[in-house]
C-alpha cells in the first residue's frame, strides 16, 4: 500500500517502526478460537500484541496506559471473537477495539476515577483454561531506538501536540498504512473527513517542526 505523495518526508521513516504484520493466515487462526481453541488466541496475541501496543503508546503517550489498554483490548477481542465475521481483516477489527479504549483511557485519564485496570499478568479465564497474555518487553525495541534520534524525538512531540481526533488519522494512515476506507470504518467517519483531518494533522506537525527546527 503506497504512501501518499503529500505526505511530509519528516514522517515517512516512522511508519516503518511499527511492526506491523500483514494479517495473512489470521482467518484461519479466528476460526479456531470461534470454535474454542486457547491456543489459537495466543498466537494471534503474540502476532499482533506489538503492533497494538505501538497504537495504543501513540494514542495515549503512556507506556504503562498503553500497556493496560492492549491487556483490555485482547481481553475484549477474546470475549467478542464469535461476533467477528470477516467483513474487515482481523488486523483492523482488532486496531478499531485499540483506538476505541484508547480514547477512553484518554477520557478516564482527565477524569481520574480511580478505577482499576487490569493487571498485566492476569489471566484471562476461558472454560478450557487460562489465556496468559506475555506483558510486552521493556527492553528498548527497534521503535525506541528510533525515538532516541533527536529529529525523530522532535517529530513524536508534534505528533503529541495534536488534538486527539487528529492524532489518531496520523497514527492510522501515515504510521500504521491503512487505508482511507479501513481508518474511515474504524472511526466511523466519511473518507473525506478523514483526508481533510489527515491533510491538516500534517500540516500542523509541518508547522511545529518549522518553529523548532526552522525552514524545512
Amino acid at each position: 500500500m503506497a504512501a501518499e505523495t503529500n505526505s511530509p518526508a519528516t514522517l515517512s521513516y516512522l511508519t516503518g517502526a511499527s511492526g506491523a504484520g500483514t494479517g495473512d493466515g489470521d482467518s484461519d487462526l479466528v476460526s479456531l478460537v470461534q470454535k474454542g481453541d486457547v491456543d489459537a488466541f495466543e498466537v494471534l496475541v503474540a502476532r499482533h500484541q506489538k503492533r497494538m501496543l505501538n497504537i495504543a503508546f501513540r494514542l495515549t503517550n503512556d507506556y504503562d496506559d498503553a500497556c493496560e489498554v492492549v491487556q483490555d483490548v485482547f481481553v475484549s477481542a477474546y470475549k467478542n471473537i464469535r461476533s467477528f465475521r470477516g467483513e474487515a481483516k482481523f488486523t483492523t477489527w482488532l486496531t478499531t477495539i485499540t483506538v476505541n479504549l484508547s480514547k477512553n483511557r484518554l477520557k478516564q485519564i482527565k477524569v481520574r476515577q480511580g478505577r482499576e485496570a487490569f493487571s498485566l499478568d492476569e489471566p484471562v479465564q476461558a472454560e478450557e483454561g487460562e489465556i496468559r497474555i506475555d506483558p510486552p518487553s521493556k527492553e528498548p525495541s527497534v521503535l525506541d531506538c528510533l525515538e532516541k534520534r533527536d529529529t525523530q524525538n522532535k517529530v513524536q512531540d508534534c505528533i503529541k501536540a495534536l488534538e486527539p481526533e487528529y492524532r489518531e488519522v496520523i497514527v492510522l494512515r501515515d504510521m500504521q498504512d491503512f487505508s482511507y476506507e479501513e481508518i474511515g470504518g474504524m472511526l466511523k467517519m466519511r473518507e473525506g473527513t478523514v483526508k481533510s483531518r489527515l491533510f491538516r494533522a500534517r500540516e500542523a506537525i509541518k508547522d511545529c517542526l518549522k518553529k523548532i527546527m526552522g525552514e524545512l
